[in-house]
């Protein structure tokens, strides 16, 4: 079954800016989708018509077969959204936040006990459900954000940036329990500009660009395309002078430090040998782009994959 299928999507804003130009998408039910895109590509205009807060010009949208025009608010139920920029009432107790969420929903004061203390343990804010937001901090501000998003139990829950501005340890935390819930089976599309978070969680991919898609594919299979992947090497000595490795592009940042750009049609043995024969030796070595992020450069680049 699709959890979300869109059909032909435009949006043309009254000062004539076109910001989507006919996308449509399908995200299966159970995915961990990603979509991702420029700033200003429709990432938020899609989004805000999915969550019903934009009108579209033209299209459909459905959530798993519910319209989005003729059974709204039915559909609307089915949808978590956790936004980019906090929209949390500062003064607000945080148990109240999650209690007031699940009555929007018409859920029973009892319920929504239940649910509060389940979400405020699951992320760790617990203790502070008897403080302000005010008092919170940015991090415990995003899971909060998170815990509200999932007070109804939504089953397509989607995240806008959702990790912006948190520390690594905070992030991972989120993806511990973004990982949960979709293991417990519910949809998740994800938008987000730390494209390593899309590589190491999602399992699909769109990209869009100047209101349209330009790929649309697994996460594997978009990787897999690449032609060359970027490698830094930490050398054990200072290298004098860089050796020639057939058409291979190697660049020297500093005395014990190279990059080289490999193709698929070698290996890094190959690479090693040939530093060997010429007394370079390596103690270390790393990605030096995320492989994602550099399919993103490529694929808007070049404008259609």
């Amino acid at each position: 079954m699709l959890a979300l299928e869109i059909r032909d999507l435009r949006k043309i804003y009254s000062n004539n800016v076109e910001a989507l130009k006919g996308v449509s998408l399908k995200v299966r039910e159970g995915d961990f989708f990603a979509l991702l895109g420029p700033n200003g590509a429709g990432k938020t205009t899609l989004i805000g018509i999915v969550t019903s807060l934009v009108n579209k010009t033209s299209g459909s949208v459905q959530i798993f077969g519910h319209d989005l025009d003729s059974q709204k608010s039915f559909a609307k139920s089915l949808i978590g959204l956790v936004p980019q920029e906090f929209n949390l009432a500062i003064f607000e107790k945080v148990e109240n936040i999650l209690l007031q969420q699940a009555g929007y929903y018409g859920i029973s004061r009892s319920l929504a006990k239940q649910r509060a203390e389940k979400y405020l343990k699951k992320l760790d804010l617990w203790e502070k459900r008897e403080s302000q937001v005010r008092e919170l901090s940015s991090g415990m501000k995003r899971r909060l954000m998170f815990a509200r998003a999932m007070m109804h139990e939504p089953k397509l829950l989607i995240l806008d940036e959702p990790t912006a501005g948190v520390d690594l340890e905070i992030r991972r935390s989120m993806w511990s329990f973004i990982q949960g819930i979709n293991r417990e089976g519910v949809t998740i599309i994800l938008t987000t500009h730390y494209l390593e978070e899309a590589e190491n969680l999602c399992r699909n991919v769109a990209i869009i660009d100047h209101g349209e898609i330009i790929a649309n594919t697994s996460v594997s299979d978009l990787l897999s395309t690449l032609q060359t992947e970027s490698f830094v090497l930490f050398l054990a000595q200072p290298c004098a002078e860089l050796p020639v490795i057939d058409d291979l592009v190697l660049r020297k940042i500093d005395d014990k430090t190279l990059e080289i750009d490999l193709k698929k049609t070698h290996s890094m043995n190959y690479v090693f040998e040939h530093l060997s024969a010429n007394n370079i030796v390596v103690n270390s070595m790393r990605n030096k782009v995320n492989r994602l992020e550099e399919m993103f450069m490529l694929l808007t680049k070049n404008g259609r994959s």
